[in-house]
């Protein structure tokens, strides 16, 4: 008897062991792709960084420059933001990891769904790193620098600078993914179309709520992370609406076919 209540254990622990392999080779695949485009980008970490601080650059006045407040902070800035970017470049391959993962376990109509939302999402969120980037950053920063007193010159340190940018990235990059979410809480059933249009006056409050959250404390980078996530909301309704209707039609026309 303790035979055979051994060799069951063994044959359910073996589909798990062979799950961790597996999943564990996919992300050591992942963090070898991180590192080969780490490696490749650090000789140019610099210019990177330059890239990322040309937003600010262009307001100061000519001549000005940033500065290093700590001794490490000209090495560690320029590779903390490399090993970031190198990072935010792996995510299509990262993704396409998780999904080769998971796909064997999905049925036809699920794979069917997930790829163009993988696809999407991962647009979605370079495209609200770039909208910071072009969008919000020279908004921000010259609200910033023609409010100070005239006395006051702006000499902004490399390591804070970065921080302060990888968060902004972060979140207008989340944020960009609300779409997606509102997509898939109405396809999934969990609410409805109509439940989440009549709860318009909390999302818009919950809009500026999180850009309260994840910006700076200063109304214009609060509204230029709220306004979008606003209508982006709405356009998670307008495709959860079009997902209702051909729901409906397929509904339809398998009732006539079951009539017929």
């Amino acid at each position: 008897m303790s035979t055979s209540g051994d060799s069951q254990k063994e044959q359910v622990q073996a589909p798990l062991i062979e799950h961790l392999i597996e999943l564990r080779s996919r992300l050591m695949r992942a963090v070898v792709v991180i590192l080969v485009i780490f490696l490749g980008l650090y000789s140019f970490a610099n210019d990177i960084y330059s890239f990322v601080a040309q937003p600010l650059m262009a307001l100061l006045p000519p001549g000005s420059q940033m500065i290093a407040t700590e001794v490490a902070s000209p090495f560690l800035a320029p590779f903390k933001l490399t090993l970031v970017v190198a990072v935010f470049a792996a995510i299509p391959y990262v993704l396409h990891q998780a999904w080769a993962f998971v796909a064997p376990g999905l049925y036809d109509n699920e794979k069917a769904m997930a790829v163009p939302i993988l696809a999407s999402s991962i647009a979605l969120f370079y495209t609200g790193a770039a909208f910071a980037y072009y969008v919000v950053f020279p908004l921000l920063f010259q609200f910033f620098t023609q409010t100070g007193p005239e006395n006051v010159a702006v000499m902004t340190d490399i390591n804070q600078y970065l921080n302060f940018v990888l968060k902004l990235f972060f979140a207008f990059g989340v944020a960009f993914e609300i779409p997606i979410a509102t997509f898939l809480l109405i396809a999934s059933g969990a609410t409805t179309v109509e439940s989440l249009s009549k709860k318009r006056p909390y999302i818009v409050l919950g809009c500026f709520v999180v850009g309260m959250l994840l910006t700076p404390p200063d109304i214009i980078s609060q509204s230029l992370l709220a306004v979008p996530m606003y209508l982006l909301y709405e356009v998670g309704l307008l495709f959860g609406r079009l997902v209702r209707k051909r729901r409906a039609e397929k509904d339809a026309a398998e009732e006539q076919d079951k009539n017929a």
